[in-house]
């Protein structure tokens, strides 16, 4: 086959076809390479000392200067809120960046221009596949780069560059740990996830209202096919600085009623429902988005986003879709006056099925 040949003899054999050109008896002739010009380091040992050292140096400040990004980070946090905190971490961590990747970029272009081979040479194309002995070049070809780049033997050179590489790359990871809220005497699990999502303001005989306007729910209002989106009592209460969205996007439930016979409850799970009212959170456990879309025919919940069903009528189980675990299930009765309220809060954790692992 064509690319069992050799390169060599492929274009020794082949004439493109003139086609459509017209062929005229004075073509433009190759003009050739310009001839070579030489570097000083080419040919001053001491220059060329002189290249090597100015590389390795800023390599070298590049790891300075992201050993001070991180370094930065702890100097001036920003947990305070102050604008003048904020700005000097901002501006002393974009500085160590900056000084970190200008360095490397400058180390490594010098190196090029200074010291790497500075030959000029035409490579003509050839196919894709070549024989044992093309393939034998190919790693000869590496490894002469190697030799006239002096990346094998330039220890310092390549010392620097590799620490340089390696050190760049912690300062983004550090502020990682920005993104993550910090615990305080006040409040000791303001940076555990698991716990936040554990817990939510339902409280045993809140009252469970209607999402938005608060509307207090009589049991005897809620129909058989109907679906109520349903917030604590008590949320009303918060403002948005307060943490209201953030307690509402925990705590929100989707209420349905069905025929209690049409319930599959376990016996520890019996009186968590009300005469066919059951109640489950509506935040998905695959990723969180919000299950909305009640199917009263089939009693199966959707999500939107991954399309994850739930089956309200047996703890609201998953029957299709990546979505780990069922929805948790609130646990609700009423109160003297018929109007339904919880009876505990969620028994495990909401949301993303990545939580509850702990």
């Amino acid at each position: 086959m064509a690319h069992d040949d050799d390169s060599q003899a492929l274009d020794r054999a082949y004439q493109p076809s003139p086609g459509l050109g017209v062929a005229v008896s004075d073509p433009v002739q190759n003009p050739g390479l310009p001839p070579h010009r030489e570097r000083m380091t080419d040919k001053d040992p001491r220059a060329e000392k002189a290249a090597v050292r100015t590389v390795y140096t800023l390599f070298y400040l590049s790891l300075a200067g992201s050993i001070w990004a991180v370094a930065a980070y702890m100097l001036f946090p920003i947990e305070s809120g102050a604008l003048i905190d904020i700005r000097q971490n901002n501006l002393f961590i974009g500085l160590g960046i900056a000084l970190a990747l200008l360095s490397l970029g400058l180390g490594a272009i010098h190196w090029s221009k200074a010291l790497m081979s500075d030959k000029e040479h035409i490579e003509h194309r050839h196919p894709t596949r070549g024989k044992d002995s093309t393939r034998e070049a190919a790693i000869k070809a590496f490894s002469e780069a190697n030799e006239e780049s002096g990346f094998g033997r330039r220890t310092m050179i390549r010392n620097s560059l590799f620490a340089a590489l390696v050190a760049s790359i912690i300062p983004g990871v550090t502020l990682f740990r920005g993104l993550a809220p910090h615990a305080t005497p006040d409040d000791p699990y303001a940076g555990d996830p698991v716990h936040l999502l554990k817990h939510t303001m339902w409280e045993d005989g809140m009252r469970l209202v209607r999402d938005p306007d608060g509307t207090p729910i009589r049991a005897a209002d809620v129909t058989l096919g109907s679906a109520f989106h349903v917030i604590p009592a008590d949320l009303a209460e918060l403002s948005h600085h307060d943490g209201y969205l953030e307690e509402k996007a925990k705590a929100i439930v989707l209420m349905m009623r069905l025929r209690p016979e049409q319930l599959i409850e376990a016996e520890d799970r019996k009186d968590w429902s009300y005469d066919g009212i059951v109640a489950y959170s509506k935040v998905c456990t695959h990723v969180g988005c919000p299950v909305a879309l009640y199917e009263q025919q089939t009693h199966h919940l959707l999500c939107p986003c991954h399309q994850s069903q739930f089956d309200v009528t047996d703890h609201a189980k998953v029957i299709f879709g990546p979505a780990a675990r069922p929805l948790p299930q609130l646990p609700i009765t009423v109160d003297d006056e018929g109007y339904l309220i919880a009876r505990s809060d969620f028994t495990e954790p909401v949301g993303p099925s990545f939580w509850e692992r702990h």
